[in-house]
C-alpha cells in the first residue's frame, strides 16, 4: 500500500490534551508521582512558542509546555517533547538542551525536559547533549521512552486501562501495517472493540476512535467495509457513539473531493457533520460553557471556517481563543 503522509503531530497533541496526567502516568512514573495533581496543570502552548520560535534547529514534532505544581509546595515547569516522526534527527538531543535552558533562562524555574521518540530504529537513543572546555562543563540529561520497545509488551498493553496503552498499540500497528493495507483495516477494527471491551465512556471512545482513525488511514475500498462493521458493531454493542457524531464528520469529509454533480449536497451534509463534531468539542472541553456558542456556530455557512473551529477545539485553551478564529 503505498500510504499518503499523514499528519502525525495533530493526533498525538489531541491525545496530550485531552489525557495528560494518564501520559505522564503511563511514560514517566517518576514526574507522575512529583506532581501534585490536585492542584491542576496549564498548558502553556503560546509560551512555547515565544521561546523556541527562534531556535533555528530544525523542524519541531509535538512539543508540549505545561505549568504543574510540585507535591512538595513548588510551582515548576514541566516540558513534554514528544517525537512521533518515523526518523531520527541527529540535532535532537542538542535542540532538547536548548529548549531546556531558554525556558530556565526565561522563567527561572526547574525544567523537566522529557522525551517520547516513535522512530524505527532501537538503536537511536538520544538522552543527553552537553560538553567540555578548559574544566567547564554544561550539558542535559533526560529521560527517553522508546515506542518501539512496547511491542515486546503487547500482552500488558492489552490489560492496561491507560488510555495511552491504546495510543501506543494504535501508533506500532500503523507502523507495521504500513504497506498492509488489510491487516492494518483488521487491527484496526480489533483497537476499536477494545476501546468498548475495556468499559471506556462516550468522550473515552470518540477521543481514542480519532487518534486510531488519524493513524491508522485506509484506502477508500477498506474504508467503506470498517465503517460497515463499526456500523454494526455498534448495533450490536446498543452503543452508537462514534456513528452517531463522529462518522458524520469524518466520512462525509473525506468525500469532499467527489464528483462535481454530488458536492452541492455533499457541502450540507459535510456542515452538518462539522457543526455536530463542533458541539460534541465544545461539550467536551468547556462543558455547558462551551455549548453557548451553538448559536455562533449554527450561522456559520463556510465549511473553511468551520473547519478552522473544529481544529481550533484542540488548541485553545478558552472560549475567547476559540471566538476569535471566526469572528
Amino acid at each position: 500500500m503505498r500510504e499518503q503522509q499523514a499528519d502525525y503531530d495533530s493526533p498525538w497533541k489531541e491525545a496530550l490534551e485531552h489525557y495528560f496526567e494518564d501520559f505522564m502516568a503511563f511514560f514517566f512514573a517518576q514526574a507522575y508521582q512529583g506532581i501534585a495533581w490536585s492542584r491542576g496543570y496549564e498548558f502553556l502552548d503560546k509560551e512555547l512558542q515565544q521561546v523556541t520560535l527562534d531556535a533555528a534547529l530544525g523542524p519541531r514534532r509535538v512539543d508540549k509546555l505545561v505549568k504543574v505544581w510540585r507535591k512538595e509546595g513548588e510551582e515548576a515547569w514541566v516540558l513534554i517533547h514528544v517525537e512521533v516522526q518515523g526518523q531520527e534527527e541527529t540535532n535532537f538531543a542538542e535542540r532538547m538542551y536548548v529548549y531546556n535552558y531558554r525556558l530556565f533562562d526565561r522563567y527561572h524555574r526547574q525544567v523537566a525536559s522529557l522525551a517520547v521518540l516513535g522512530d524505527e530504529r532501537p538503536e537511536w537513543r538520544p538522552s543527553q547533549f552537553g560538553y567540555e572546555l578548559w574544566g567547564c562543563r554544561v550539558g542535559l540529561t533526560f529521560p527517553v521512552v522508546k515506542l518501539l520497545d512496547y511491542r515486546e509488551r503487547w500482552s500488558a498493553l492489552e490489560q492496561d486501562r491507560n488510555p495511552f496503552a491504546v495510543v501506543v498499540m494504535a501508533y506500532l500497528k500503523s507502523q507495521e501495517t504500513r504497506r498492509d493495507a488489510a491487516t492494518r483495516r483488521t487491527w484496526k477494527m480489533h483497537l476499536i472493540r477494545q476501546l468498548y471491551e475495556r468499559g471506556y465512556g462516550r468522550a473515552d471512545v470518540i477521543n481514542l476512535f480519532r487518534f486510531i482513525d488519524w493513524v491508522m488511514q485506509l484506502p477508500a475500498e477498506l474504508e467503506d467495509e470498517f465503517w460497515q462493521e463499526v456500523c454494526q458493531y455498534e448495533e450490536v454493542k446498543h452503543m452508537p457513539y462514534i456513528t452517531s457524531v463522529e462518522r458524520i464528520g469524518i466520512e462525509k469529509g473525506r468525500r469532499e473531493g467527489l464528483q462535481e454533480g454530488r458536492r452541492d449536497g455533499l457541502q450540507d451534509g459535510l456542515r452538518e457533520g462539522l457543526r455536530e463534531s463542533i458541539e460534541l468539542g465544545l461539550g467536551l472541553k468547556f462543558s455547558s460553557a462551551g455549548l453557548r456558542l451553538l448559536p455562533e456556530v449554527s450561522k456559520i455557512e463556510d465549511v473553511a471556517v468551520l473547519r478552522a473551529i473544529q481544529e481550533g477545539l484542540k488548541r485553545v485553551n478558552t472560549l475567547e481563543e476559540l471566538r476569535r478564529i471566526y469572528q
